[in-house]
């Protein structure tokens, strides 16, 4: 208990009003997502794009969110969530939450994206809009390239329903035998094999449109079910009618009884492939009752899993359309910056004679000056975090690399540096953390590959899934042994670098890598280790040691200084950060959260969170980087890593934060929070009810977009001036 300034009455902390629901706030957050495709500030094509991010993250929801409560209520699970809820109670609200978002994105797909898409050439027509010039092409087409992959699945006494896979996309049929008038139920699967988007050539266009056409094309399903009679010869086609399913998705373990975690994990990927039970049906709105009540009952769903649609279903397939050339309709061409610091480096060589002193600096000489801040996609990943571990991996001096991996991309040029190493006669350790939820098949490739050559690879701790980003480089260097670092907030993964905001902080500090060095023996040996020197270390000493640094600006306040907090992060979940920052904000201490997902605490609220302000950023980019910031009476402290303020991250996770000691650093990095906190383009700002309500400039202010000026501020750093982003 905790009580008021204003008030002597002990309050609660724990009381479940206090607190906003983990999916409900998850659902506000893909609101936002969908939000950015109806904005009209948004250059056309990066509105499909937001939409399709918008039915991805959905997907991911259902397999993962709420096939876990279906689960619970099947348990018959009573656990009350935070905020007071059970999981059934949990299902109906994001079912009631959900259908107004999901009518928005269709109506607005169109009845305005769809004109607007049109207006600037790109024809998504439905087959009966077609011109018989075009519909020839399309049966021709269908005919040589589609139906011979179409395979109709009949369903009757004697064909069992058959397997529906994940997120497939199907037509239910009806057919009548024109003999007998009877009627006859079937499936036909919309391969995923094929373009989801059929294009016709340009020469076959409307001719009497004013406007040239830069694409125009029908869906695929569309092309399959007015061909039907090719799969039914000699049937009549009734109707047909498009759906959809999503199924659990989720691996379930049991590490202490795989004898193997690779192989049992292997195993769980196929049953994924499958899928698990259905927990969600998409269906067209005009679909009739006989067809809707038939695919529930098949599936085993009810009403309350199915999501009606006016229009098509799948729009996660319209990032298809990114690919087209028109960058008039996209966002400026985003370029990254190689640091300063970075630039006109000597290469590094297996040749042992070639001596530190020859002409031109290393990459380890550059860190040995000095830590450097790497801020990514506005500084180049690969000629950073990639050059850095490929560096090591030609020098003749270096004598091991360490190395946790959470995820990476399918082409790594990180895994073929190491592969590197390893074949230039390096000591290589990689912890591969195959339990990275739905990239386990990339990571059982990654970890095959090093084991062939010679990696020593790690697969992690039994419970716990290693989400930290580390790498260690040991060095040998005249008569001493040097361990460089680099911590981050991000993957190690060149592909999501270009999408996604992160940090990075490279150091041959001492503490830092004697500190690397525990980690990897707790990670990869038997260790008991309970401190370290300067890192934050989940779940050995995370939580005490956050929890103490808020404490420690609640007892500034009450000792007459000042207190403040500021942190970046993608969710605040945990129940216990949350209680200790309405202590704080009690208090006194003056907060600002910078959050860009879910987030469970209720800012605003009348003697509890008064002092909290929060924020949420969504925009071309997605916010993922990790800061937080404490006042500590003028003697500041600022870290950064890879750890959510949620349960997980502190209690199941091997995760780092690392404090940043270089006084220029911690300057930079409250820049960008200062930045952010400034944005009046991006941001939305919480309420005490868990809605959020986005910021505009006011009067006639200027537009404050962060992700923009940092771009800008990353260019003018490097005097490339010429290409700023207007």
């Amino acid at each position: 208990m905790a009580k008021s300034k204003k008030s002597s009455t002990p309050i609660n902390l724990s009381d479940p009003q206090y607190y906003l629901n983990r999916e409900l706030s998850w659902l506000e957050f893909n609101g936002r997502v969908l939000h950015e495709a109806c904005d009209d500030r948004t250059p056309l094509l990066e509105r499909l794009k937001f939409l399709g991010i918008f039915n991805s993250n959905l997907d991911e929801f259902f397999m993962v969110r709420v096939a876990g409560l279906k689960q619970q209520v099947e348990a018959k699970v009573s656990l009350l969530t935070p905020d007071g809820r059970t999981p059934q109670q949990q299902l109906d609200d994001i079912r009631s939450t959900l259908i107004p978002h999901v009518k928005k994105e269709h109506q607005h797909f169109e009845e305005v994206l769809r004109p607007l898409l049109a207006n600037h050439g790109i024809h998504i027509l439905n087959y009966i809009d077609l011109n018989q010039k075009q519909r020839t092409h399309l049966d021709s087409y269908f005919e040589e390239q589609v139906f011979p992959v179409l395979t109709p699945l009949a369903v009757d006494p004697s064909h069992p329903f058959p397997f529906i896979s994940n997120l497939s996309l199907n037509l239910a049929v009806v057919v009548k035998n024109p003999d007998t008038e009877e009627e006859f139920f079937a499936r036909v699967k919309v391969p995923s094999v094929l373009p989801r988007f059929l294009p016709i050539p340009p020469e076959l266009g409307d001719q009497n449109s004013e406007k040239p056409a830069h694409w125009t094309g029908v869906p695929l399903e569309q092309a399959i079910a007015h061909n039907l009679e090719s799969l039914f010869p000699g049937m009549n086609i009734q109707e047909y009618h498009p759906f959809r399913i999503t199924r659990d998705a989720d691996l379930v373990l049991e590490e202490d009884e795989a004898d193997d975690l690779l192989l049992a994990i292997e195993q769980e990927l196929r049953k994924r492939r499958l899928g698990g039970s259905p927990v969600r049906l998409e269906i067209q709105s005009q679909t009739p009752d006989i067809v809707r009540s038939r695919l529930l009952q098949d599936l085993e769903l009810t009403e309350s899993d199915l999501y009606e649609v006016d229009g098509l279903l799948g729009l996660r397939d319209l990032m298809y359309f990114m690919s087209l050339p028109l960058p008039e309709l996209k966002d400026p061409p985003r370029q990254s910056v190689v640091p300063i610091r970075l630039q006109r480096l000597r290469e590094p060589s297996l040749d042992p004679d070639v001596l530190e002193t020859d002409e031109g600096k290393d990459f380890f000489a550059v860190i040995r000056e000095k830590d450097l801040l790497v801020h990514h996609p506005y500084q180049s990943f690969s000629e950073t975090v990639v050059r850095f571990i490929t560096h090591a991996a030609y020098d003749s001096n270096v004598l091991a690399i360490k190395m946790t991996l959470y995820r990476t991309s399918g082409d790594s040029p990180i895994v073929n540096a190491l592969i590197a190493a390893a074949e230039n006669g390096k000591q290589v350790s990689v912890l591969v953390e195959l339990k990275a939820r739905f990239d386990e098949e990339n990571n059982i490739y990654w970890a095959r590959r090093l084991e062939r050559v010679g990696v020593h690879v790690v697969y992690g701790l039994v419970g716990l899934k290693t989400h930290s980003k580390t790498v260690m480089v040991v060095r040998r260097e005249k008569d001493r042994i040097r361990r460089y670092v680099h911590i981050g907030t991000g993957n190690y993964n060149p592909k999501t670098a270009r999408l996604y905001t992160d940090l990075g902080l490279f150091s041959c500090r001492e503490e830092l890598g004697a500190d690397i060095t525990d980690l990897f023996n707790f990670l990869t040996g038997y260790s008991l280790q309970k401190s370290y020197r300067e890192l934050l270390v989940a779940p050995v000493n995370m939580r005490d040691r956050f929890l103490s640094l808020i404490h420690r600006e609640i007892e500034n306040v009450q000792n007459g200084f000042s207190g403040r907090i500021v942190a970046k992060m993608n969710s605040l979940v945990d129940p216990q950060i949350i209680a200790t920052l309405y202590e704080a904000s009690r208090a006194g201490v003056q907060i600002d959260l910078i959050i860009r997902g879910v987030c469970c605490l209720r800012p605003g609220l009348k003697d509890i969170s008064e002092n909290i302000r929060i924020i949420s950023i969504v925009g071309r980019f997605l916010e993922h980087s990790r800061i937080y910031y404490f006042h500590n009476n003028t003697q500041e402290e600022i870290y950064i890593g890879s750890a959510d303020w949620m349960r997980r991250n502190l209690d199941r996770r091997v995760e780092v934060i690392t404090p940043v000691k270089d006084p220029d650093i911690a300057k930079d990095l409250q820049e960008i929070m200062g930045i952010m906190l400034a944005d009046n383009r991006q941001a939305w700002e919480l309420q005490a009810d868990g809605t959020y309500i986005q910021r505009r400039p006011y009067d006639d202010s200027p537009e404050a977009n962060s992700q923009k000026i940092l771009m800008n501020m990353a260019l003018r750093s490097t005097g490339v001036a010429s290409n700023l982003i207007d």
